[in-house]
């Protein structure tokens, strides 16, 4: 088992890629929208609603999860 406190910044953003998706709240032009995107940190696209954006996620066999 590796120890969580030695993997390398690079490994760590790749824990889960292919696995979960994260739900974001964000402002477009005046307007909240919810932006997806990979375990890594890369945007994937927008939905109108939390809801949307989680039903997307699932359909790709991912996990999603939300950050706040």
């Amino acid at each position: 088992m590796t120890d969580i406190r030695s993997i390398s910044p690079e490994a760590l953003a790749a824990l889960g890629v292919n696995q979960v998706a994260y739900v974001k709240p964000v402002e477009v032009e005046h307007e909240q929208r919810y932006a997806v995107h990979a375990a890594d940190g890369t945007g994937v696209t927008l939905f109108p609603s939390r809801e949307l954006a989680r039903l997307a996620i699932r359909q790709n066999d991912l996990e999603p999860v939300s950050v706040h």
